[in-house]
């Protein structure tokens, strides 16, 4: 993807002042890291007369179709085309849209520390973008940018030279010239529409991005005459995201008009009755959902195995049916600061009696671990390598034997719906897998059936009708025959 922004200028009102603006050195080539790829900014150009500042994003297909399943983000439809064809790396879209904002930021907000007169003074831009999708052809180009004050060129793109008979494609060369807007308005403007102009999205649109659109929209979309088209299509038809964009918009444009702030007329409830609810941190809800299953359970004496800094330890604690519990894991550090964070040292001594911490290994059998009635493996499993999986199945569900354990790890089908996380990556850097539902579900299945247990499965944060949700965990619990016949193994209580 490709998109370069030019200015004019003079020996007093130089057009490298161009490089202050976007905070990035006329002349340096600089890359950047970005959801998608690698975003680089360099300068074709860059005298007193003219100055230009080019923007190539370099998409990582095949990062792309992995992390959205060949589906695309938000089901965009390019990328269901095919598995590793398709127009991502060369049409401009809100993958070109959010880079641009990432790596403009300043700019995009209107901020220049060292020139600070800069941001507000209207300058000649050109803006040329060499292949944007355009649903609605070239016509709904003008609609779109001519109201802002653009000048537009949007000339179709053949759908092969070699072949006019077959007609233009839905993409076009776009050019916008204008003398009279600032940088910060000419980026929130391509903020804006190229993803609707393109008509889809790479990531999950949820809440928060009424608050981007109108933020990127503060002094044009209110008035602009295809409002309706651009909400719905930038809310990629999410109709009670439109609906509320759209009211939103309204009260703006009643203020302007009655020359008020929007608090004076949105004042039918008392400030003071209004309650915003911060959503709950996933590591929160995973510990939540850990207690209830304990709790339903009918656990006392618990295991958390790969305890890390004592967070769930702490959590258990505060509940007294939890009358012993025992953090384990294999660092040594990692041990020291969940001791001083539980201020073991400072602790009661009938607290702690409920309490152990211990250094130990999920690779090999540990007498110490027996007799428990549940154990807890949070966000273990993805760290280990996979050919070492097995030792650790063996040391809870073979040598330890807890009545219930229970097991999450994050859905990698999820990870589609994180926009800032980076192309390929896993969620922690410590991750040596992450499976989808399916696999996560053969796998309990095929260690629930090897050693005796039942298992369910729980959905942990917001169950995404796409894609699952971002934690996926599994209870096991051991089978009648197995709590009848503790002695014998999985095989021999199954033929008893």
């Amino acid at each position: 993807m490709f998109l370069t922004i030019s200015t004019r200028g003079d020996a007093a009102h130089p057009a490298t002042d161009l490089g202050y603006l976007l905070h990035k050195h006329p002349g340096k080539a600089q890359k950047f890291s970005t959801s998608y790829g690698t975003a680089h900014v360099f300068y074709p150009e860059a005298d007193d007369q003219r100055c230009t500042a080019a923007l190539l994003l370099e998409i990582d297909t095949v990062a792309l179709v992995r992390r959205g399943k060949g589906k695309g983000r938000g089901g965009a439809p390019d990328a269901a085309l095919a598995q590793y064809v398709n127009d991502r790396p060369y049409a401009a879209s809100s993958l070109l849209a959010v880079a641009l904002s990432a790596v403009f930021s300043s700019a995009v907000r209107g901020v220049c520390a060292a020139r600070p007169e800069l941001p507000g003074q209207t300058r000649p831009l050109r803006i040329e973008v060499p292949a944007l999708p355009a649903r609605g052809g070239p016509g709904l180009v003008h609609r779109l940018f001519e109201p802002l004050g653009w000048t537009v060129s949007a000339e179709p793109v053949p759908l092969d030279t070699e072949f006019p008979e077959w007609g233009d494609s839905r993409y076009v060369r776009l050019v916008l010239e204008s003398e009279k807007l600032t940088l910060a308005e000419a980026l929130r403007h391509l903020y804006v529409l190229l993803p609707v102009l393109d008509d889809a999205k790479h990531y999950w649109v949820a809440s928060d991005e009424v608050d981007k659109l109108l933020r990127a929209g503060e002094g044009w979309l209110p008035g602009h005459p295809e409002q309706r088209l651009i909400t719905t299509r930038y809310l990629t038809r999410r109709w009670s995201l439109a609906r509320q964009a759209t009211e939103r918009l309204e009260l703006v444009r009643l203020a302007e008009a009655d020359d008020s702030e929007v608090e004076e007329i949105d004042n039918a409830v008392a400030e003071e009755t209004e309650t915003e609810e911060k959503p709950t941190p996933l590591a929160v809800q995973r510990r939540e959902a850990i207690l209830a299953a304990l709790r339903a359970h009918g656990a006392a004496r618990v295991l958390d195995l790969g305890c890390g800094q004592g967070e769930l330890v702490r959590e258990l604690l505060k509940d007294p049916r939890f009358t012993e519990i025992v953090g384990l894991d294999v660092s040594v550090r990692a041990l020291t600061i969940a001791a001083r964070r539980l201020k073991l040292d400072r602790m009661g001594e009938r607290q702690a009696s409920r309490v152990r911490l211990v250094q130990g290994s999920l690779a090999y059998t540990d007498k110490r671990l027996k007799g428990y009635d549940a154990a807890v493996l949070s966000e273990v499993i993805e760290h280990l390598d996979l050919p070492r999986l097995p030792a650790l199945e063996y040391a809870v569900f073979g040598a330890a034997r807890p009545r219930t354990v229970l097991v999450t790890t994050p859905n990698v089908e999820y990870n589609v719906r994180w926009e800032t996380l980076p192309a390929g990556h896993v969620r922690h850097g410590d991750h040596r897998f992450e499976w989808t539902r399916e696999e996560f579900r053969a796998w309990a299945g095929r260690i629930a059936g090897l050693h005796g247990y039942d298992v369910e499965f729980v959905a942990v944060g917001p169950d995404d009708p796409e894609v699952g949700p971002p934690t996926q965990m599994a209870i096991f619990e051991m089978s009648t025959a197995e709590m009848i016949t503790p002695t014998l193994g999985a095989k021999e209580a199954k033929a008893a």
